[in-house]
């Protein structure tokens, strides 16, 4: 399989070490310093730039009908917008706000606990999640697809930063050196308290994700997440 990285930061590299390692093919490398030479070559586009770089790289890539597995955040009042491009262009599509295996069960578990728990108002949720000093976007995609399973399954309406009113979910996000991710969930109230949490000790568990969704949606067409990868109940 030919790869297109579009992003060669940190996780565009440690993406590229799995992908040669599982026998595939890097055919451009693109930074912020080059361009788009080469995408034409590709089968399927791996997509990890910034904020401000992902809706070019994506469309770029689906005018051409070459498929991506975006895992940027920070763009998704543009969502639509690619999504809709995508259908025009008769291609395929995966975004997912974490592509680790871990934190896609996470999300599962999560999702179960959030519908188990709206029965007892008496406990109070908040988040926190932390993440290295070069994450731009704040609080992380991992942190609001959590907190949007828990607001959808809550008497939350939205989520904060700041000091939180009562129907609002608190998230505590903080930037810490060489920190590659950590998100958990806390419930507590008066006489207990419960947490379930996910901390990633490396990149490499985001970037196999990334290349087995890159192996997985190579001739398909279509918007899909993790689940449809994976394999995961909708229920």
């Amino acid at each position: 399989m030919k790869i297109a990285l579009l992003g060669y930061g940190k996780m565009g590299k440690v993406i590229e070490q799995l992908a040669l390692q599982r026998g595939h093919e890097i055919v451009l490398k693109k930074s912020s310093e080059s361009n788009f030479d080469g995408l034409e070559n590709a089968d399927v586009v791996i997509e990890f730039s910034i904020p401000s770089a992902a809706v070019k790289n994506i469309s770029e890539s689906l005018n051409k009908k070459i498929p991506v597995v975006c895992g940027t955040t920070g763009w998704l009042q543009s969502y639509r917008e690619i999504e809709n491009l995508c259908v025009e262009k008769n291609t395929g599509f995966i975004y997912a706000s974490n592509f680790s295996l871990g934190v896609n069960i996470f999300f599962e578990l999560n999702d179960y606990l959030a519908k188990m728990m709206s029965k007892f108002s008496q406990y109070k949720i908040t988040m926190q999640e932390i993440h290295h000093t070069q994450k731009l976007d704040a609080p992380s995609g991992t942190a609001i697809s959590l907190a949007n399973s828990i607001i959808s399954n809550s008497s939350y309406d939205h989520w904060t930063l700041e000091n939180p009113k009562s129907n609002e979910l608190f998230i505590d996000a903080q930037r810490i050196e060489n920190v590659p991710g950590t998100h958990s969930v806390f419930y507590n109230s008066e006489v207990d308290s419960i947490e379930i949490k996910h901390t990633a000790n490396n990149r490499e568990g985001f970037a196999f994700g990334a290349v087995l969704a890159a192996e997985w949606i190579v001739g398909k067409k279509g918007v899909f997440t993790m689940k449809d990868v994976l394999g995961l109940s909708k229920s």
